[in-house]
C-alpha cells in the first residue's frame, strides 16, 4: 500500500509545476526579457559585466551590439582561468563544477562551468519538468511504483584546484535530490564505474531482478544494454523482463534511427517515447505531448535564447535575432547566455521551429557537422530523412552510420560514402542505396543539381558494416558510453579511412 501513496504524492507535487510553465506558455517574449534582465543585474560586477557594461544595457539591441559571440574556443581562456581558482570572471557566484564534454569523437574536450544556479534552476529543474509534463499527459501513471533505470556517462568526478570536473551526469548525481537516487537505478558504486564494459555488465546483473518502469538515457548506449539484458535473462523482448515499463526519456542523438528497434524490443502500443535536448552548456526542450516528434522550449532555466539563420552564419561574426523574431521551418544556429557564465555562446546546434505558440522546436543537426564538399549543404535532417525512407521500404533497421566525402579526381565525379551498421540488413544492398539516394534528391535540391548526369557527384557508395564496428571504434577512441556519439557527416575523410582499416579487424564486442 505504501508504493502507490508514495506514487500519489510524487505526482502530487510535481503536478504543482505546471502552473509555472503555463506563465511562460502565455508570455514567452517578457519571461525572455526578465530573465535576460535578471542576468545581466546578477553579473554586472563580474570582469565580464565591467568590460561590456552591463549595468547600462537596458534592452536586447544594446546586450547585442556591446556583447560579442563567441564560441567555445574564444571562451576557453577565461574558463581556465575560473578551472585554476579565479571566481566572478563572468559569472557572480562561486563556480567549482566543470562538465567535461567532447560532444563528438574530436580529441580535445570541453570544460562547461556549471554553477549551482544552472544545477538547481536547469538541470535538476529539467529533470523534474520532464517527469512533470509526462504526469501531466499520462494521469494513470505508476511510474513511482517502481524504478527508473538511469543510463549514463562515466560518474567519476575529479578534482583539480579546488575545481571538479566529469561528466555531466555525474554532477547530476552528486547533487540529486534524495528522493532522485531513491527512485532510481544502478545504485552510486556501480554509476562511479568508469571502466564502460565492467560497469554494463554490472548494471544489468543489478537491475533484471527490479521493478522497472522508465528508462533513461542516449539511444545508441541503451540498445546495448537492453539486448545485453535479453542475452542475459534469455527472454524474447524487455517487457518479459520489466512488464511494467512504461516509458523511455531519451536525448542526445536523433531517434528516428532507433525508434523501430526499440518498439520491437518493447512491443507495447501504450508504451510512451519522450524526448529531451540537454547538453553540458543547459538543458533547452521536452517533449510535452504524448507521441510528438516537437520539443517545447524551457523559457524559464536561466538560459536567454537567440538565433542565427543559417543562411546567413559566419561563426562568431552571425548576427542573432531574438526568440520574437523567428520565423517556422528555418534553420538557426542556435546562441545562449546561460546562469552559468556563458555569454552569447555558440553551443554549435541547429534547430528549427515547428510551432510559435508556443515555442516547439526540431533539433536539425551541427553547424560542423554536414557535408558542402560540393555545394550539396546535406544536414544531418536530410540525412536521416531519406535513410528513414530507405528502411522503411527495405524493412531495414540502423544501428549507426556516419558519411564522408569522396573526393573529385581528375575528371571523376565526387560522391559521398556512407558507413551503416544495420541491426535487421536490407535484402539487396544496391536497392536500399538507390532508394537513399533518390529520397536525397527528392529532400534536398542542391543535392539534387549535383547528382545531375553525375556532373559533380555520382552514385553514393553504401558499405554494410560489420556488427560491432562502431562501438570497437568508439571503444578504440576510449568514448565508450554517455553522450559519445558516433560523427554523422563529415567533410573529411578521417573517421572514414579510420573504420574502413578497422572493418577488417575482428570485433572485440563481446556478444
Amino acid at each position: 500500500m505504501a508504493i502507490p501513496i508514495v506514487n500519489s504524492i510524487i505526482s502530487w507535487l510535481l503536478k504543482k509545476r505546471i502552473h509555472q510553465i503555463d506563465l511562460f506558455l502565455k508570455y514567452p517574449i517578457d519571461v525572455q526579457t526578465e530573465l535576460l534582465n535578471r542576468l545581466l543585474f546578477d553579473s554586472k560586477n563580474t570582469e565580464f559585466g565591467k568590460e561590456y557594461n552591463f549595468e547600462t544595457i537596458k534592452n536586447y539591441k544594446e546586450f547585442s551590439n556591446k556583447v560579442p559571440i563567441r564560441n567555445y574556443e574564444s571562451f576557453s581562456p577565461f574558463i581556465e582561468r575560473s578551472r585554476k581558482g579565479e571566481q566572478n570572471i563572468f559569472w557572480n557566484t562561486h563556480i567549482k563544477w566543470f562538465a567535461k564534454s567532447s560532444g563528438t569523437t574530436n580529441a580535445k574536450s570541453k570544460f562547461i562551468p556549471v554553477s549551482d544556479q544552472a544545477i538547481e534552476n536547469c538541470h535538476l529543474k529539467a529533470g523534474k519538468d520532464m517527469l512533470c509534463l509526462y504526469i501531466n499527459n499520462n494521469p494513470t501513471t505508476q511510474l513511482f511504483t517502481g524504478k527508473s533505470l538511469r543510463l549514463g556517462g562515466s560518474a567519476a568526478v575529479y578534482e583539480d584546484n579546488n575545481t571538479y570536473f566529469g561528466d555531466l551526469s555525474a554532477i547530476i548525481i552528486e547533487n540529486l535530490p534524495f528522493w532522485a537516487d531513491f527512485s532510481s537505478t544502478p545504485k552510486q558504486e556501480i554509476a562511479l564505474m568508469s571502466e564502460w564494459e565492467s560497469k554494463m555488465e554490472a548494471i544489468v546483473n543489478e537491475t533484471i531482478h527490479e521493478n522497472i518502469t522508465s528508462l533513461a538515457g542516449v539511444p545508441s548506449w541503451m540498445l546495448v544494454l537492453l539486448n545485453r539484458v535479453l542475452e542475459k535473462t534469455g527472454k524474447n523482448n524487455i517487457l518479459e523482463v520489466w512488464p511494467n515499463l512504461e516509458v523511455y526519456f531519451h536525448g542526445g542523438v536523433n531517434f528516428n534511427p532507433y525508434r523501430e528497434q526499440f518498439k520491437k524490443l518493447i512491443p507495447k502500443t501504450a508504451f510512451q517515447f519522450y524526448e529531451t535536448y540537454n547538453a553540458s552548456e543547459g538543458f533547452f526542450a521536452i517533449q510535452d505531448q504524448n507521441g510528438s516528434y516537437d520539443l517545447l522550449l524551457m523559457l524559464d532555466y536561466g538560459i536567454f535564447y537567440e538565433f542565427i539563420p543559417m543562411d546567413q552564419y559566419d561563426g562568431e561574426n552571425s548576427i542573432a535575432i531574438p526568440l520574437s523574431e523567428v520565423q517556422l521551418g528555418v534553420n538557426y544556429a542556435l546562441v545562449i547566455s546561460t546562469n552559468g557564465g556563458l555569454w552569447r555562446y555558440l553551443i554549435g546546434d541547429t534547430v528549427k521551429f515547428t510551432s510559435t505558440d508556443p515555442y516547439r522546436i526540431r533539433i536539425t543537426g551541427r553547424t560542423k557537422h554536414f557535408i558542402n564538399v560540393f555545394g550539396e549543404e546535406i544536414i544531418i535532417e536530410n540525412a536521416e530523412d531519406a535513410l528513414k525512407k530507405a528502411c522503411e521500404k527495405t524493412k531495414a533497421m540502423i544501428t549507426d552510420y556516419t558519411v564522408s566525402p569522396v573526393f573529385m579526381d581528375g575528371r571523376k565525379s565526387g560522391k559521398h560514402e556512407w558507413m551503416i551498421e544495420f541491426s535487421k540488413a536490407p535484402k539487396n544492398i544496391d536497392y536500399f542505396t538507390e532508394l537513399l539516394d533518390n529520397a536525397l534528391k527528392s529532400i534536398n535540391s542542391d543535392y539534387e543539381a549535383k547528382r545531375y548526369q553525375n556532373m559533380t557527384l555520382s552514385m553514393p557508395i553504401v558499405h554494410q558494416a560489420r556488427k560491432g564496428l562502431f562501438y570497437d571504434w568508439l571503444k578504440m577512441k576510449e568514448k565508450l558510453g554517455g553522450q559519445h556519439k558516433v560523427p554523422r557527416l563529415s567533410n573529411h575523410r578521417e573517421f572514414m579511412e579510420e573504420l574502413l582499416q578497422l572493418s577488417s579487424v575482428s570485433s572485440t564486442r563481446h556478444e
